[in-house]
């Protein structure tokens, strides 16, 4: 062997360690507590967040440090039975808060739940972390808002991010296109035809932990707003954000998929995403899902 080709050879395995040393690092959080800060330790509050005239309950994993840190709102699906909370840990020692929120008529928080409230009650939240006085309570930066969403989560997380331009970062998780399914019942004009069909749908997911709503009730919300939240036609208005974008092998892929196709035809460079085989929830893949959201955020320069 030439010295060259020795030195080519001692380069190339160097990169390749600094890499995988690199990667270890940032992802560190999964397996390792950051060193304790004993002037500010990570500490959880819990607390209510107003929503038009209810009070929602919430959590809040405060990271460690002087901060202000970015703030994570982590955003639950219908009706909720994963909370994801381990993702919530996770990024806690990566340095984020994470607020955890029930949305009205959800697991107890008062009021009726229904699509319509999920939406406006994130636009709530977010405006309660946006205030200073709660800001320096969470040691939080009001000014640097993360949505991540699961399932039906993924659908609020998209619409609020699209509306709200101040949105520093969106995430889906398997991202439900609940609207986007009625849409083209909506089209045909076949509402009332399909509306048993669709609320069998929605009841065999379980809807006693929610208050004040029907399936029927629920349908009829997702048909007046077919058109509106429709995830792959909010490209345009998320294009000027990092977008993370995770699927499962749960049947629910193809709007987020063609989400992200439409970032990318538009010219979005801050588009990332990622496909795990594993069920809705990520039963068997929590660790996977846990590398690829902190990934995205590395790549996003959020920190």
């Amino acid at each position: 062997m030439t010295r060259r080709c020795r030195i080519s050879t001692v380069a190339l395995v160097a990169a390749f360690l600094m890499s995988v040393l690199s990667a270890q690092a940032q992802h560190a959080a999964i397996t390792t507590d950051p060193p304790p800060d004993r002037a500010n330790p990570a500490a959880m509050q819990s607390f209510q967040i107003p929503s038009h005239g209810a009070q929602m309950n919430a959590l809040a994993y405060i990271a460690a440090g002087v901060g202000p840190h970015p703030v994570v709102l982590l955003l639950h699906g219908f009706p909720g039975n994963e909370r994801n909370l381990d993702l919530a840990q996770v990024l806690r020692r990566a340095g984020y808060d994470v607020v955890y929120f029930n949305y009205r008529g959800a697991w107890g928080s008062p009021g009726e739940f229904s699509f319509s409230h999920a939406m406006e009650d994130t636009h709530a939240a977010i405006a309660y972390l946006r205030e200073t006085a709660n800001a320096a309570k969470l040691r939080s930066d009001p000014k640097d808002i993360l949505l991540i969403g699961h399932s039906m989560g993924g659908m609020i997380a998209a619409n609020v991010g699209a509306a709200d331009s101040q949105i520093r970062f969106v995430g889906l998780i398997s991202a439900a296109n609940m609207a986007g399914m009625a849409l083209p019942v909506v089209k045909a004009n076949q509402q009332e035809a399909a509306l048993p069909k669709f609320a069998e749908q929605l009841a065999a997911e379980g809807i006693a932990p929610l208050a004040g709503c029907t399936p029927e009730s629920l349908v009829r919300d997702l048909y007046a707003h077919a058109a509106q939240w429709n995830l792959p036609d909010l490209a345009p208005r998320l294009a000027t954000r990092p977008v993370f974008i995770v699927t499962s092998d749960d049947g629910l892929a193809e709007p987020a998929d063609q989400l992200a196709a439409n970032l990318r035809k538009i010219g979005d460079t801050q588009v990332t995403s990622a496909h795990i085989a594993t069920d809705h929830s990520y039963s068997d893949r929590r660790i996977t899902l846990e590398e690829q959201v902190l990934s995205a955020l590395d790549a996003a320069h959020i920190h």
